[in-house]
């Protein structure tokens, strides 16, 4: 006989969830003002405090706003205002890292699109530059930091904020892989940074995904010798 485990919540976490349901149930919309505190407690049958509280999370989780003379608004909340804080090595460990640079690596693979939809010649000439700079290089400090300018430079051609933040939290992890990889002797890409380029001006999004892909091959093959 198989016994569902009773769900462990406290009064609070009840409360938020109902407070939420309030929210989906009437269609409320951004600006738009919840029940006063008073009458939430009354509804809900329990302690003011435990609204208070319920309402205070809910604010600090960025889905509530305090309003003078309206009390608790719907608000827009920062999609990776948590994110940003707890993304720290320090408190991660190295598998979590590890499945980190595999998201960034499969963010890059499905850009293509997106940057044939935005790119501008102002853009393109910004890579040959961060190009050109990379191809002088002399020493492997500036090599990795052209490594890391010219994939910024591809996100920051999207044009979509979410897709620029994510990548800047996603940033240090790969930065250290890369360093990784320069320490143990990194293996190069069959498509280099002037190949991409190469393939933004006058290829196709299907064509620069084959070519990211022979580019960050040495990266995946990396990974999948970690997880042997």
């Amino acid at each position: 006989m198989e016994l569902e485990m009773i769900e462990k919540t406290s009064l609070v976490d009840l409360v938020e969830r109902k407070i939420l349901n309030i929210v989906r149930r009437n269609n409320l919309s951004i600006g738009d003002s919840l029940p006063a505190e008073l009458e939430l407690t009354e509804r809900l049958g329990v302690s003011r405090s435990v609204v208070r509280e319920a309402l205070s999370r809910l604010r600090m989780l960025g889905l509530l706003d305090s309003r003078k003379k309206r009390g608790m608004v719907i608000a827009e909340p920062d999609v990776f205002a948590g994110c940003s804080q707890i993304l720290d090595a320090a408190f991660l460990n190295e598998r979590t890292q590890r499945d980190l640079c595999e998201m960034r690596l499969t963010l890059e693979l499905g850009m293509a699109d997106l940057l044939f939809l935005r790119k501008t010649d102002e853009d393109l000439n910004a890579l040959e530059d961060i190009v050109n700079r990379e191809e002088n290089a002399r020493t492997e400090k500036t090599r990795l930091k052209m490594e890391i300018e010219f994939h910024t430079t591809l996100y920051k051609m999207g044009r979509n904020d979410l897709l620029l933040r994510f990548q800047a939290m996603l940033e240090p992890f790969f930065r250290d892989a890369v360093k990784r990889e320069e320490r143990n002797g990194r293996c190069k890409g069959q498509a280099c940074h002037r190949d991409l380029l190469e393939e933004l001006r006058s290829g196709t999004p299907d064509s620069l995904r084959e070519r990211m892909r022979e580019h960050l091959q040495p990266h995946f093959e990396r990974l999948v010798k970690d997880r042997t």
